[in-house]
Order: structure tokens, then sequence, then C-alpha cells
């Protein structure tokens, strides 16, 4: 999962939103550096990556991209799966639009940020300002994306290409999404009633 996705499971969970965005950023226990509440979001994003990667859909999803490109489909995945959740928001989301989502959770989030590391506060000031999590649900948008994270990291070249997989098997991707989300949110609701 990614941005759109860890945003809206802290919401559903009643989870830190600071801990679910900013623990790609944090190595190591986040209990030694933050409040309980913003560590068990950051654990909580751990499980959900782990959760998400062990899954059937993602195992088949991983599938459906060339053998060359396997090694980067779970990076591809994360962002596919962002722009079905910004494409069905009706479906699943919790307040009437994407925008409004953004805005909320721009204003639960932005007071705060100075204090976290400042790759996060780039990254987060780049999504705001950039409207990514509206913008994902363009595939072209998921297109300049990959092409963007390939460009920024050599060694992920094969990410720009992903998107050739992502539109041949765009229908298979998404039936999968229709899948795989629900049962996420329901794991993720139950893990803290």
């Amino acid at each position: 999962m990614n941005i759109l996705a860890h945003l809206h499971l802290a919401t559903l969970a009643r989870s830190s939103l600071i801990g679910n965005t900013v623990a790609d950023f944090v190595k190591g226990d986040p209990y030694l550096i933050y409040n309980s509440n913003v560590a068990d979001g950051i654990m909580l994003h751990r499980k959900i990556d782990r959760l998400t990667d062990s899954l059937l859909e993602v195992k088949k999803a991983k599938l459906l991209f060339r053998k060359s490109h396997q090694r980067v489909a779970s990076i591809t995945l994360d962002i596919v799966w962002d722009h079905f959740l910004s494409k069905h928001w009706a479906k699943y989301g919790l307040l009437k639009s994407v925008v409004e989502f953004n805005q909320t959770t721009k204003a639960f989030i932005q007071p705060y940020i100075t204090v976290y590391p400042v790759d996060y506060q780039h990254f987060m000031n780049a999504m705001w300002q950039g409207e990514w999590l509206v913008n994902y649900a363009s595939i072209d948008f998921v297109g300049d994306v990959l092409g963007g994270m390939a460009n920024r990291r050599p060694k992920l070249y094969l990410l720009k290409e992903t998107i050739i997989d992502v539109k041949q098997h765009y229908a298979q991707l998404e039936s999968l999404f229709f899948l795989l989300y629900p049962k996420i949110c329901l794991i993720v609701k139950d893990s803290t009633s």
C-alpha cells in the first residue's frame, strides 16, 4: 500500500496519521524515538505492509508483470492500489471526496510536521502541493510517478516500464484490488476493536 491507502487505513483504525505516514522514514524501534501514539501508527503501517505482501491477491498481481520486471512489481503495485482507491473513493472513502480527505489529513499533520525527519517533511509537502491523493485516480499520473521514481533511483530503472504491464492487465489488477482492499480494511478494523 502507498500513502493514500495508509492514510485511509489509519483513519479506519483511529491510528496516528503521522505515525502511519512517517513509517517509511523511521528505522528501528519507533518506541525509542516517538510517543506511543505515533509509534503505534508506525507499527500499524509496518503490519499493513507485511500483511499486504503476504496476501494471495498481491502474489497473483505480481505474476501479471513480465518476468524481467517482477523484481519491482511490488513497488508498482503500491502505487496502483492507491490509483484504484482514489478512482473508487466513493466505495471506500470516509469523506465525500478525496479532495476533502486530502485537506482533512493535511490539517491533522501539517501543524506538527517540523518535528519529524526532513525527508518526510519534503515528501508530505510535495504530496500536498502536487495533490497526489487526488491525481492518483489518473493512470497517466501513475505512469509519471513511476517514471519519477525510476529517475531518482537508477537501480529501479525498470519502474518506468511497469506502466506497460499495468495498462495491459488493468482489468485484472482492478478485480484483484476489489478483493484485496476490503480484506485489508476488515483486518485493520478487527485488529483495533
